[in-house]
């Protein structure tokens, strides 16, 4: 590898780890703002993962997967829309971002746990739509 590539790789990933770091000791808005962004995306990539799991296991059954997709679209409007009042009371001040991005997490995060939930289903349970494997 040429020197340069290592020392921007070096450079890149000192970058996003001293980016980290700062989310720990945030202090003005703007970084607390992105910190809530970067969190609530890492709760939406978690739920997506289960979520494809989830589908694929419906994969057999494309009525229920189908049911499936239409719960998640309206659980999506749903949470956005939650967030978006949630959020209201202090819409168009610099923390916003903040509140809303926590309010994603937050509803995000308790999906995601109904999600596990269902990735636990046991063959012949009867109560849970998810196959078990």
């Amino acid at each position: 590898m040429p020197p340069r590539f290592l020392l921007a790789l070096t450079l890149l990933l000192f970058t996003a780890w001293a980016h980290a770091v700062e989310c720990d000791s945030a202090t003005d808005q703007s970084s607390m703002n992105q910190c809530a962004a970067q969190q609530s995306k890492a709760a939406d990539k978690e739920l997506n993962a289960h979520y494809q799991q989830i589908t694929a296991r419906l994969k057999d059954s494309p009525d229920s997967k189908k049911l499936m997709v239409s719960a998640q679209r309206a659980w999506v409007a749903f949470r956005d829309a939650e967030c978006t009042f949630s959020a209201s009371g202090v819409e168009g001040g610099s923390v916003y971002p903040l509140i809303y991005s926590n309010c994603i997490t937050e509803l995000t995060k308790a999906r995601v746990e109904t999600f596990k939930n269902y990735l636990k289903c046991q063959e012949g349970d009867l109560s849970c739509p998810v196959p078990g494997v």
